[in-house]
């Protein structure tokens, strides 16, 4: 796909994040450390459909790619949803990468006391997502990670967890009526998107807003940094 100019109109398919988080992990990765420039002629990719993603890197007016993945999202039999979100991050970036490049991937979930709440098939299902998210709060995790694959030499990975506690107000039915026909609740993890007119909703939140909406950019820099280089290295002049 062409590069992406950040900052301008447009967007991918929808998909992707809904929540944010509660500070950062220290992550776990291989490979170089401290920042850098960007190797000569080295590209910045996203692995992601999600248009929330899209718009939080071209609003920093970044360079990139658009090269989603497309792979089995089950949850593994006993996996946590802080370990579901790392992995698919890890292997959504791992299936997309190539030499000169650096690919950036995340995937999203809202947990609710252990149950993790995915995206609503149908009208009736976000009704009742949203009734059950009503006046509580749960945790949304958002798996990132930064594979870095050089023309010459190892691979750099580095991948982390963000989580953020979002609470709810009582969201009366004719609320969750109104935000039903929006048509928003559809390709959102959760059933809401915090940038839209769900933030109606949100009593409080404790950690990253754009952990919230799908990609926690302060986490993305560092990782970014960690893989050797700087995000704004990709920066379009």
């Amino acid at each position: 796909m062409s590069p992406v100019l950040g900052g301008g109109g447009g967007g991918p398919d929808p998909g992707g994040g809904a929540g944010a988080g509660r500070g950062s992990d220290a992550g776990r990765g291989a490979g170089a450390g401290g920042g850098s420039g960007a190797a000569a002629g080295e590209r910045l990719v996203l692995a992601s459909a999600s248009p929330r993603r899209f718009e939080l890197l071209a609003g920093l007016g970044l360079r990139f790619e658009l090269r989603p993945a497309h792979l089995d999202e089950s949850v593994l039999a006993g996996e946590g949803g802080r370990a579901y979100v790392e992995r698919l991050a890890r292997e959504k970036a791992e299936a997309v990468s190539a030499p000169g490049e650096l690919v950036v991937a995340a995937d999203t979930t809202v947990d609710l006391d252990g149950e993790l709440l995915g995206k609503p098939a149908d009208d009736a299902e976000a009704r009742r997502l949203l009734a059950h998210l009503s006046g509580r709060t749960h945790h949304v995790h958002t798996g990132v990670c930064v594979h870095r694959r050089p023309l010459d030499g190892p691979a750099a990975v580095c991948s982390t967890v963000v989580t953020t506690a979002v609470t709810f107000a009582d969201l009366p039915e004719a609320w969750i009526d109104w935000y039903v026909g929006t048509g928003e609740p559809l390709d959102k993890a959760g059933g809401y998107g915090m940038q839209g007119s769900a933030a109606l909703f949100v009593a409080r939140i404790e950690g990253s807003p754009t952990n919230v909406i799908g990609l926690p950019l302060d986490t993305l820099a560092t990782l970014v940094q960690r893989a050797g280089t700087d995000l704004f290295a990709f920066h379009h002049p």
